[in-house]
């Protein structure tokens, strides 16, 4: 099953430089994003953990992967496949600077392993399950821009 969202926001930033180097650092960008949990950079690799609560599974941990590709425009998030997984998360991105204005696309794509739904209540539990993840992944999007926005200023002069 896959559940996904999307979100495009602009932010305005006081000064061009210091914006094209906060798109060119996902660990300041991404440092006040409270949704994600153990986010290490490691160069351009970007990994970390989204966890969510899904009816009759409970907690399920989402792991990404993801590679920063940097260029004089912003940056763009490619996810990279995570092998032997059952569920995870693919984030995918782009960060554009133009003058003062940062404009941004984000990309979540849960994939999660359920059992196949032969009977009417298997049925019913993957729509369930289905609608829970695609209600996740649609918050995850609104909390997005504010938490980035958040970051941004914390460090913009």
């Amino acid at each position: 099953m896959i559940a996904e969202s999307r979100e495009t926001f602009s932010l305005n930033a006081a000064n061009p430089e210091t914006a094209l180097a906060f798109l060119h650092d996902p660990a300041r960008a991404l440092s006040k994003v409270r949704f994600l949990r153990e986010l290490h950079v490691s160069g351009p690799e970007v990994r970390g953990v989204l966890t969510v609560t899904l009816p009759m599974l409970g907690e399920v941990t989402l792991p990404f992967f993801s590679v920063l590709e940097t260029n004089p425009q912003g940056a763009v998030l490619r996810p990279q496949p995570l092998d032997g997984e059952r569920a995870w998360l693919e984030v995918a991105g782009e960060g554009t600077l133009s003058g003062h204005q940062l404009t941004y696309l984000f990309v979540f794509r849960a994939h999660l392993d359920t059992p196949t739904a032969e009977k009417w209540g298997s049925a019913a539990f993957e729509k369930m399950v289905q609608a829970a993840a695609t209600r996740t992944m649609a918050r995850v999007s609104r909390e997005l821009p504010q938490a980035v926005a958040a970051a941004l200023a914390a460090g913009d002069g």
